[in-house]
C-alpha cells in the first residue's frame, strides 16, 4: 500500500491510459460508448451481408469474449414473467449500457419469436427524412452474418408506401442497430431480423410507420426493438431525474406524451443536456406499432447510467434504460444474489458484506480483462451503497501492484469499490496496466475510510491507527493507516515518507498541514479463511 494514489477519473486521461492497456480493453472502450456517432466506414450494396461498423469499439470484435460478455451480463439480468410485443433498450458500448441491454433481453428470452425487427436511430445520413429498411442479406457480427428476412422487407415496403425506402447507405456506419445483432443471435438463436432506420422524428411519419410495421406482422410472431440511449451529459443526479420523466412518459403509451416529454426536457434545458432520448424517432415508432399489436402496458425493467460502472464519470453520463410493452402486465422477479439484509445500525459491515465488495472488485478486473465487460453494481444492502472513502490495493505475491482510492465519497460505496478496482489494476501510473496472465497472483485489499480531520500537529497522529494526509502549498499525498506497520516505520520516519512522497524534502512535516482518518481493512485471505 505505499505510495497509494488517490486521483479523479476523467475521461481524457482514461482514454489516454486505456491505449496503454491490454489490446482487448482498447477494442471495447476506446468509443467509451457515450456518444451517438460511429465513424468506421462500413456499407453493404443491396443483397450483401453488411460488414461490422463497431465491432472491437462498442463490443468485442472477438466471437469467444463477445459470448463470454453476453452470457455475463444475462446471468445477471433482472427476471420477469409476460411476453414482450417492444422493448425499448440502448444501444451504447457493452461495457456501459449490456447489463441494461441483458435484461431486455432476458423478457424475451424463453418467448417464441421469428422475427426481431429492429428500429434505430439516425446518427450518419444528416438530413434523411425518411425511413431506410436495410436491403441486404444479414448484418455481420463476430458470430457470423444474421439473416435478414427478405420476404418480410418486401411486405413491409408495400405497407410502408412513400415513407420507406431500401438504402443501405443510411446503415453503412449506424451502430443503433448493430450493438443489438449479437444479443438476437445469442439470446434468441436463429430469429432473423429486420433493420430499420426511422430518419426523423416526425410524429405523422412515426404513426404511419409503425401501423404500416403492425399491418406487416399479422400472422408473425414479432419482437420490436426500438434502440435509443436517454439523457446524454448531465450529471448523474440530472440524468436520473430526466431520464425517470422519459421512461415514465413511455410507459404511458402515448406517443403525443413522450414527444411532450421530450419536448419540455429540451427547453428546460439543464448543465451539458443535449438530448433526453436519441432515440426518439424509433421510440415513437415502436410505440405505435406496438399498441396497433395489443400491447396495453408498459414496464420499466431496470435503468442506470454510464456513471454507474467502473469506467465511467459521474459527472457527465448517458442514460440508459430498458422497458417493455406488453398486452398483459409485465411481472418482474427481481432476487439479486447480491442483496443482504441490514444487520444493525452501526456502520460496520459484516463478513458478508465485505465478502460482496471484494468479490465486485475481482469480477470488475476480470471482466475487464477477460470479457470486455463491466459488471453494474446493483442489488446490494443499502449499507453498501451509502457513501463512504474506499482506496483498493491490489499486490501480487505480497508485492505492491497497484493502489488508488477517494477520500472523500463521489459516489455509493459499491460503485466506488468497482470503479477503484479498476483505477488500481489499469490506471495507477506506477505500474503497467494488469494483464488476464496476473490474475491467479492478485490479491485484493479493501480499506473503508473515516473522514478526515485536520489535526494541529504530529503528536497526534497514532501510528497503525491513523491515515494520514500532507498538504503543502501545491503538494500533497496520503499514507493508508497500514503503510507504516507494513514499512516498519515510527511516526517520523512514516512523515518523512509523506514527505518525499509528496515531492518535498525531510521534515516538511513540522509546518505542514496534516489531516487523520482510520480504515477498516479487509482483504481476500480473511474472506476465503472466515476471519473476522
Amino acid at each position: 500500500m505505499q505510495g497509494s494514489r488517490s486521483q479523479p477519473t476523467r475521461t481524457g486521461a482514461f482514454r489516454r491510459e486505456i491505449r496503454r492497456s491490454s489490446k482487448r480493453l482498447v477494442l471495447t472502450l476506446i468509443m467509451l460508448g457515450l456518444g451517438c456517432r460511429s465513424t468506421s466506414p462500413a456499407g453493404a450494396r443491396s443483397g450483401q451481408v453488411r460488414s461490422p461498423a463497431v465491432a472491437g469499439q462498442f463490443y468485442s470484435a472477438i466471437a469467444k469474449t463477445l459470448a463470454a460478455g453476453i452470457d455475463a451480463y444475462m446471468k445477471d439480468a433482472v427476471a420477469s414473467v409476460g411476453r414482450p410485443i417492444a422493448l425499448v433498450l440502448p444501444h451504447a458500448g457493452y461495457v456501459f449500457s449490456g447489463q441494461i441491454c441483458a435484461d431486455g433481453y432476458r423478457a424475451a428470452q424463453g418467448h417464441e419469436y421469428d422475427l426481431v425487427v429492429l428500429l434505430g436511430t439516425n446518427h450518419t445520413a444528416p438530413g434523411y427524412r425518411r425511413v431506410a429498411i436495410h436491403p441486404g442479406a444479414g448484418f455481420d457480427t463476430p458470430f457470423g452474418a444474421a439473416e435478414i428476412d427478405g420476404a418480410f422487407v418486401e411486405r413491409l415496403i408495400a405497407e410502408c408506401g412513400r415513407d420507406c425506402e431500401l438504402d443501405a447507405s443510411v446503415h453503412a456506419r449506424e451502430h443503433s442497430i448493430e450493438v443489438h445483432v449479437p444479443f438476437v443471435q445469442r439470446v434468441l438463436p436463429g430469429v432473423k431480423i429486420v433493420p430499420v432506420i426511422v430518419g426523423e422524428p416526425d410524429f405523422d411519419l412515426c404513426r404511419r410507420f409503425g401501423e404500416a410495421l403492425a399491418r406487416a406482422s399479422s400472422q408473425r410472431r414479432i419482437l420490436i426493438v426500438a434502440s435509443s440511449d436517454l439523457s446524454h451529459y448531465p450529471n448523474a443526479q440530472e440524468a436520473e431525474r430526466v431520464d425517470l420523466a422519459t421512461l415514465e412518459s413511455i410507459t404511458s403509451l402515448d406517443p403525443a406524451a413522450i414527444q411532450a416529454t421530450l419536448a419540455a426536457a429540451a427547453r428546460r434545458g439543464g448543465p451539458n443536456l443535449a438530448t433526453a432520448a436519441c432515440g426518439e424517432a424509433p421510440i415513437l415508432a415502436a410505440v405505435h406499432a406496438a399498441k396497433a399489436l395489443g400491447a396495453k402496458h408498459g414496464t420499466i425493467l431496470s435503468y442506470a447510467h454510464s456513471g454507474q460502472v467502473a469506467v465511467g464519470e459521474r459527472n457527465r453520463v448517458v442514460g440508459y434504460g430498458a422497458l417493455a410493452l406488453t398486452a398483459d402486465p409485465l411481472v418482474q422477479r427481481i432476487s439479486d444474489k447480491r442483496a443482504t439484509a441490514e444487520t444493525g445500525a452501526d456502520e460496520t459491515l459484516g463478513p458478508e458484506e465485505r465478502r460482496q465488495l471484494l468479490d465486485l472488485a475481482r469480477e470488475t478486473i476480470q471482466r475487464l480483462l477477460l470479457t470486455e465487460t463491466a459488471p453494474l453494481p446493483r442489488g446490494y444492502s443499502n449499507r453498501l451503497m451509502r457513501e463512504q472513502g474506499v482506496f483498493v490495493t491490489l499486490k501480487k505475491k505480497g508485492a505492491l501492484r497497484g493502489c488508488i482510492g477517494r477520500i472523500l465519497p463521489d459516489g455509493p460505496l459499491a460503485e466506488l469499490v468497482s470503479r477503484m478496482a479498476y483505477e488500481a489494476a489499469f490506471r495507477d501510473p506506477r505500474f503497467r496496466p494488469l494483464t488476464s496472465s496476473e490474475i491467479p497472483d492478485i490479491e485484493i485489499e479493501i480499506s473503508l475510510l473515516t473522514l478526515p480531520r485536520r489535526v494541529s500537529g504530529a503528536s497526534e497522529v497514532v501510528v497503525g491507527r491513523d491515515g494520514v494526509i500532507l498538504r503543502r502549498g501545491a503538494n500533497s499525498a496520503v499514507f493508508l493507516p497500514q503503510v507504516a506497520p507494513e514499512q516498519g516505520w515510527n511516526r517520523d520516519a512514516m512523515l518523512d515518507a509523506l514527505c518525499n512522497k509528496a515531492g518535498l524534502t525531510s521534515g516538511c512535516w513540522k509546518d505542514a498541514e496534516l489531516s487523520i482518518f482510520q480504515a477498516a481493512v479487509f482483504h481476500e485471505r480473511q474472506a476465503s479463511s472466515g476471519l473476522r
